[in-house]
C-alpha cells in the first residue's frame, strides 16, 4: 500500500484529500505545516507528498527546498490556489513533481498521485539495481597471508553487529576497503555508507560537513545543508583519518555517539540519527592522546573493535596474488590483453620496500604494463621500478 503525506494548514482540505485517497486504498498521513512535514519525513518513509504552497511559519516553497535536501527522491506535488499558479510553476523548476489547483479535480488528483508513485517506485527499483551492481563489482580483499586472514576473520565476526570499529594501518594499506567490506556484510548494507576524509576538510568546515548547517548560520550559508551524519542515517558513516579531526569537532562527534543526536551549525534543534560509525587512522591515537591532540573518551567510544591492517612489507607473500588482481583490472580498464609477469619479476617485486603499500604496488603494476615488454621481466622491474624504490633489507 502506497503511503502519502498531506501537508496543509487547513484541516478541511486535509480531511477532503484524506477521504479521497483512503477510498483509493492509499495509506495517508497528515501534517499541518512545513515544520511538522520535515519531522515526519525524517522519521517515516513516504511514496509521495501533497504540499500546500501557502502556509504560515514555513511556506511550501521553503518546505520543498528542505525536502529536496532531506529526501530528494520523494515526489512532491504542490497544491496551489488559482492566485499561486505562477509560484507553483516555479516550484516545478525547483524540483516539484507537479502541481494541482484548489479545489482539486478528482481525476487530475488521482492521475497525478499515481504518476508520482510510479516514479517513486521506479527510482527505488533503479537504486536497488545500482546497489546490486555495485556489490557485484565491489572490490575484494586480496591475500592469503596470516595478517590478511585475521582481518577477513574479524570482518566476518564484526559485520553483522552494530559495534563501532576502529581500523588502523598506514596510508595505502586498504583501510577504506575494510570499512566497505564491513558495511557490505552488515544488516545495513541496503542503506548508504557515507565517507568523510577528515584530513581533507579544513578544520573550520569539518563541523558543517559532519552535522550540516542552517541557512544564514555563517556568511556563505545561503541555504540549509544536511550533514554527513544525516545522510548516513540508517547506514554507516566512515570517518577516514579521524586522527586529523580538530578537538572541537571531536567533542561534537563524541556527543553524537553518546546521545545519537546531532545539531546543525547555527541551529538549536536536536536531530535523531541512527548511524554505525567506522573510523580509520594512520596515526598512533594513544600517542596523540598523550600529546593532547585526541580525546581519550572519544578513542574508547570508537575502539570497540580494533582491526589492524598489515603493511605490504609484512605480507610480501601476497604480492603475486595482488599483481595478478591489478594486472587483470588494468587490462580491463585499458581494453588490452593481460600482460603476464615472469616469476623472476614477481620475486624482484617482493624485494622492494613498499612504503606506499598497496596503492604504490598498483601504480607500479600499471607502470610495468605501460613500459614493460610483451612479458614483464625481472629486467623490466629493475629498469622501471628499482631506480625509484628502496630494496628491503635481508
Amino acid at each position: 500500500m502506497a503511503s502519502i503525506l498531506i501537508v496543509d494548514d487547513e484541516g478541511s482540505i486535509r480531511r477532503t484529500l484524506r477521504d479521497i485517497l483512503e477510498f483509493e486504498k492509499f495509506k495517508v498521513t497528515e501534517a499541518a505545516n512545513g515544520k511538522e512535514c520535515i519531522q515526519k519525513v525524517s522519521k517515516e518513509q513516504f511514496d509521495a507528498i501533497l504540499l500546500d504552497i501557502k502556509m504560515p511559519k514555513m511556506d511550501g516553497v521553503e518546505t520543498l527546498e528542505r525536502l529536496k535536501i532531506l529526501s530528494p527522491d520523494i515526489p512532491v506535488i504542490m497544491i496551489s490556489g488559482h492566485a499561486d499558479i505562477d509560484t507553483a510553476v516555479d516550484t516545478v523548476k525547483k524540483g516539484a513533481f507537479d502541481f494541482i489547483s484548489k479545489p482539486p479535480d478528482l481525476n487530475r488528483l488521482l492521475i497525478t498521485v499515481r504518476n508520482a508513485i510510479n516514479q517513486s517506485s521506479l527510482v527505488t527499483e533503479t537504486k536497488a539495481l545500482k546497489r546490486k551492481v555495485a556489490k557485484s563489482k565491489a572490490q575484494i580483499i586480496i591475500g592469503e597471508s596470516e595478517g590478511i586472514r585475521r582481518v577477513k576473520e574479524n570482518i566476518e565476526k564484526v559485520a553483522p553487529t552494530i559495534a563501532r570499529v576502529l581500523i588502523l594501518g598506514g596510508n595505502g594499506t586498504g583501510k577504506e576497503l575494510v570499512a566497505r567490506a564491513i558495511h557490505e556484510k552488515s544488516l545495513r548494507a541496503d542503506n548508504p555508507i557515507v565517507e568523510v576524509n577528515c584530513a581533507a576538510i579544513p578544520s573550520e568546515l569539518i563541523e558543517s560537513e559532519l552535522f550540516g548547517h542552517e541557512k544564514g548560520s555563517f556568511t556563505s550559508a545561503v541555504k540549509m545543508r544536511v550533514g554527513k551524519f544525516e545522510q548516513a542515517n540508517g547506514g554507516t558513516l566512515f570517518l577516514d583519518e579521524i586522527g586529523d579531526m580538530s578537538l572541537s569537532a571531536q567533542a561534537k562527534v563524541l556527543r553524537a555517539l553518546q546521545e545519537n543526536k546531532i545539531t546543525r551549525v547555527g541551529g538549536d534543534k536536536e536531530i535523531k540519527v541512527d548511524v554505525r560509525i567506522i573510523a580509520a587512522t594512520n596515526k598512533d591515537l594513544r600517542a596523540e592522546i598523550k600529546a593532547g591532540r585526541f580525546r581519550e573518551d572519544l578513542y574508547h567510544r570508537l575502539a570497540v573493535i580494533i582491526i589492524q591492517v598489515p603493511a605490504l612489507n609484512d605480507r610480501i607473500e601476497d604480492i603475486p596474488l595482488l599483481v595478478r588482481h591489478f594486472n587483470k583490472a588494468i587490462a580491463e580498464e585499458y581494453g588490452t590483453k593481460i600482460k603476464p609477469f615472469e616469476d623472476a619479476a614477481l620475486s624482484a617485486l617482493q624485494k622492494i620496500d613498499w612504503t606506499g603499500n598497496i596503492r604504490e604496488l598498483r601504480n607500479v603494476v600499471e607502470r610495468l604494463n605501460i613500459l614493460g615488454g610483451s612479458k614483464v621481466t625481472e629486467k623490466d622491474v629493475k629498469q622501471f621500478v628499482f631506480p625509484a624504490s628502496n630494496l628491503r633489507e635481508g
